[in-house]
């Protein structure tokens, strides 16, 4: 048996695309008969500017390979995205010219890659397994100037329903998605395997209750945010008038970088806000030291109709982690928080005063959530996820 995974972001790369692909990767691995074969086709590092991290173009083990394509230097818009996808998606087509697979399976949060694993599938004639992170569709509304949704739009829809069409199994990483999914392809099964927590924050899980490290001398709390600064965080939106108007009771520490880190840099100094301090994302083992220092964790999405459906993962590092949550989201995301994390925060994104009154009822202290990170171990989501996968590699017909 021949499996092809596609997927734009793998290890050692820092995002949500990276660490949902490589566990399952491996846990296909796992679960797969003797004699099978997985090619792994993604990029070098590329997620962040301010981020580098080695890696071979060509690894392989035994039964696995991974082939990692160089990109062109890019930034978070929307044309640079293009060209460095472009340039992905002609790289993979001709690594995969000349081989044969049973299942192809691939994992896309802005549309493309899944429709480029459709269109390999369809000439291999070969099964499709998607695991779909994001509604592009749904989201381009936000992302693009009003005059080029009129036209964008349509095209993405005929291009998000090849790629569903085309499958076998659809999965959905948030159970948010499925009216937006089930209305419009009413005949496609679905699956909704979430993100989950790493073996990381398993481990650094806490066992027992206790209170955070009150800072001396009433120094303000630190409050941390780790991960992408773009236009769906929404943080250059809310940050700065936030920040000052709790001067001395919070320090804010945000750890990232994307394409909107100079929006919120600007807009901070436009505020004069001094008690908001930016650095460069950092590797694991770093940002779980910072997450240790820290009193409460910080969690937002922009004001956009398309967040009411999406699951931020983030949210699972940081519930596991036990510290307070402080989270600014709405729709399934809020209802998400509100009914698995305990010790959690919800304010309407983009409220100040809202984050406010939630910072307010807040404990401050580590509350353990055992059973949280067993229901969501990512260790165990994606050894379910890859049964499923193998089942529908093995199925006849």
């Amino acid at each position: 048996m021949r499996i092809l995974f596609l997927s734009f972001y793998y290890r050692p790369d820092l995002c949500a695309g990276s660490f949902r692909a490589t566990p399952l990767v491996e846990a296909l691995v796992t679960l797969a008969p003797a004699g099978t074969r997985i090619d792994v086709v993604t990029t070098q590092p590329n997620r962040y500017r301010s981020f580098s991290a080695e890696s071979p173009q060509f690894e392989e083990y035994q039964g696995l390979s991974v082939f990692r394509i160089a990109l062109p230097g890019h930034q978070s818009g929307m044309l640079d995205q293009s060209k460095a996808f472009l340039a992905f998606a002609r790289a993979a087509l001709r690594r995969v010219a000349d081989r044969d697979y049973d299942v192809v399976v691939s994992t896309s949060s802005r549309l493309m890659t899944a429709v480029l694993s459709a269109w390999i599938a369809r000439r291999k004639k070969a099964k499709l397994y998607l695991d779909i992170r994001d509604i592009f569709v749904d989201t381009i509304k936000d992302v693009l100037p009003r005059r080029f949704t009129w036209f964008a739009r349509p095209f993405f829809s005929l291009l998000e329903r090849f790629a569903v069409n085309q499958a076998d199994r659809v999965n959905l990483v948030s159970a948010g998605f499925r009216p937006y999914f089930t209305a419009r392809y009413p005949r496609q099964r679905f699956s909704y395997f979430t993100n989950g927590v790493d073996d990381e924050f398993v481990a650094a899980a806490p066992s027992a209750a206790g209170v955070s490290a009150q800072p001396p001398d009433d120094r303000p709390l630190t409050v941390l945010y780790a991960g992408n600064l773009g236009e769906g965080q929404g943080l250059h939106a809310i940050l700065p008038a936030l920040a000052r108007r709790m001067q001395d009771r919070v320090r804010f520490l945000i750890i990232g970088d994307g394409g909107r880190r100079r929006a919120l840099a600007a807009a901070l100094d436009e505020f004069h806000v001094t008690n908001v301090e930016l650095l460069p994302p950092v590797d694991r083992d770093t940002l779980l030291r910072e997450y240790a220092r820290a009193d409460v964790l910080f969690v937002h999405l922009n004001a956009w109709d398309a967040f009411e459906k999406v699951l931020p993962s983030k949210l699972f590092e940081y519930a596991a982690l036990g510290k307070p949550v402080w989270a600014g989201v709405g729709g399934y995301a809020a209802q998400f928080v509100r009914a698995e994390i305990t010790n959690a925060a919800v304010f309407r994104p983009c409220d100040v005063e809202g984050a406010v009154l939630a910072f307010g009822t807040l404990d401050l202290k580590v509350t353990p959530r055992a059973d949280f990170v067993a229901r969501y171990a990512r260790a165990k989501i994606s050894r379910d996820m890859a049964s499923d996968i193998m089942a529908l590699a093995t199925a006849h017909g």
